[in-house]
């Protein structure tokens, strides 16, 4: 039916591979911390899904990135601050990430599920093309490949939370209107990304940088400690704008089925 859902738009590191989104994490603290600066993993984690330079200018803007810097460096940072430092995360991400790429448990056979039901897979990431150039492949030999890959150096820039990347795998993959696409991710740019875009939302908890989990701490953490986590990450989630938060990439399926059956009430009103 042409009303119903036709195009799945994933989020890469923490939603489809590298569980909690620990590639960047540590990159990030790593080029804070070789300038002086301490950022706990909740502050490298707030602007977790927006293109990098982006995201580094949003923890030097915060009060504490803002003191943080003046403590180290003895001044208020500057442009040439932030474009050094994305300049360090890029070389240093370069040498790591292929290491982080694989697929989290279940995404193969969940995309392959959904391919089944007729969607198409797309991918938006704050990651460059460069780096997905070196990323996509492990993740195909491992089962995941995406029909359509978009990066913010191929939308001028644009990455998350404005919709462009979204609109050019639409644009890719001639899917429209918007409401026939769903974005799922695990951060608040990926579904306000979805939003933005006129497009439905789901967040996902397992794995996901918002519940700020590695696998082996999720895992090895009491069960009481790893729900409470997870029902902050719903409630933010919902907050946002997510029209469905689910537990685990497993649970996207019936996800898709419940929106498909929304979609199709609402038709018949």
């Amino acid at each position: 039916m042409n009303d119903m859902l036709a195009l799945v738009v994933f989020d890469w590191a923490g939603t489809t591979t590298d569980y909690g989104s620990q590639a960047p994490v540590h990159v990030f603290d790593r080029t804070f911390r070789a300038r002086g600066l301490t950022f706990d993993r909740a502050d490298i984690n707030a602007p977790m899904g927006m293109e990098k330079r982006a995201h580094i200018r949003a923890m030097l803007s915060t009060e504490k990135g803002a003191d943080l810097w003046r403590k180290a460096q003895g001044r208020a940072w500057t442009d040439a601050d932030v474009d050094a430092l994305y300049e360090s995360f890029e070389a240093t991400l370069r040498q790591v990430v292929t290491a982080y790429s694989h697929p989290i448990p279940g995404v193969p056979e969940t995309v392959e599920a959904l391919r089944r039901m007729g969607l198409k897979i797309g991918s938006t990431t704050g990651y460059t093309s460069e780096i997905m150039d070196l990323v996509a492949p492990v993740a195909a030999r491992e089962g995941y490949a995406p029909d359509c890959i978009v990066t913010p150096d191929q939308t001028d820039g644009l990455g998350r939370p404005t919709p462009f990347m979204l609109y050019a795998c639409m644009q890719r993959l001639r899917v429209w209107p918007a409401n026939r696409v769903v974005k799922v991710g695990d951060t608040i740019s990926d579904i306000r990304e979805g939003k933005n875009a006129g497009a439905w939302a789901i967040g996902i908890l397992t794995g996901s940088n918002l519940v700020g989990l590695d696998q082996a701490e999720a895992e090895t953490l009491p069960a009481g400690q790893v729900e409470a986590r997870k029902a902050e990450a719903r409630a933010a989630y919902l907050a946002a704008g997510a029209d469905l938060v689910i537990d685990s990439i497993g649970d996207l399926p019936e996800a898709i089925r419940t929106l498909n059956a929304r979609m199709e009430a609402e038709a018949a009103r």
